[in-house]
């Protein structure tokens, strides 16, 4: 049964030093306000795991809070580079980050394989590049029926997975919908899960194509009114894309992102 409590009580609980962490969201539904939360805890040498980090991985990734990050595309959607990103990478501020990439196929069988209790998961795929030779997290396998060299890529071992939704209601089960990406699979992946809600309400409604997370699955809910903003929760809000392209300059400069996480202390 989950358990509805503060974000501040939640995160404690759920994110800790030393984790690899899940915050997932697809173009709307990103965990904003709870990875906000994370950098005010002071979370340290996490393992950031995302198919697409954006702007909130560029503010982790700034603040601290990361030693590696494992991904298939980063940027700030619609406007450029995550320059504190390219400042850990490229210059090792405010600490040296560690990249595991990999392509979009294969971070979601990742998932998949982790959700389903299975050890790696086989796909045709990343045929021509150079990642295999990268990370131990790829590797060819012959396919036992057929012959067929097939490309095999490890589950992901998640410590702690984040994701925001629309509701909850008070027995912890959640629902969300719109556009959904893995927040199923990173939660079902997890060893403790965190689900920030616009609203905690006594009954959900059947919606066609919703997504229900049931209470056994997660550990805690916290109820956050535009807990995805600057992104957006469909129903509930729309995108700031004023901040995203604010984001770029705010991002370049370090003093000038410094005084933005004195803004969100």
């Amino acid at each position: 049964m989950a358990t509805i409590a503060p974000l501040a009580e939640a995160v404690a609980q759920v994110v800790r030093d030393g984790d690899t962490v899940a915050f997932e969201g697809f173009t709307h539904l990103i965990p904003f306000a709870a990875g906000h939360e994370v950098i005010r805890q002071g979370r340290r040498g996490l393992t950031l795991v995302r198919m697409t980090p954006d702007v909130l991985y560029d503010q982790l990734i700034g603040a601290g809070c990361a030693r590696k990050l494992v991904f298939s595309w980063g940027g700030n959607p619609g406007v450029g580079s995550l320059h504190r990103f390219r400042d850990a990478v490229q210059h090792g501020w405010p600490r040296p980050l560690e990249l595991e990439e990999h392509s979009h196929a294969g971070m979601a069988n990742r998932y998949v394989a982790a959700a389903s209790g299975l050890p790696f998961a086989v796909l045709r795929g990343y045929t021509g590049t150079d990642l295999p030779a990268q990370t131990a997290n790829i590797a060819s396998v012959t396919c036992p029926f057929t012959g067929e060299v097939l490309t095999a890529v490890a589950a992901l071992e998640l410590d702690a997975a984040v994701v925001h939704a629309q509701r909850a209601d008070r027995h912890g089960n959640v629902q969300l919908w719109g556009i959904t990406g893995v927040q199923k699979e990173a939660v079902l992946a997890a060893t403790r899960s965190l689900v920030t809600v616009e609203e905690v309400v006594d009954e959900l409604e059947p919606r066609p194509g919703a997504v229900v997370l049931p209470s056994w699955v997660v550990d805690y809910v916290a109820e956050v009114p535009g807990g995805a903003h600057p992104s957006y929760a469909h129903d509930y809000s729309v995108r700031d894309n004023d901040f995203y392209v604010a984001w770029d300059a705010i991002s370049r400069d370090r003093d000038e992102f410094a005084q933005w996480l004195e803004s969100i202390a």
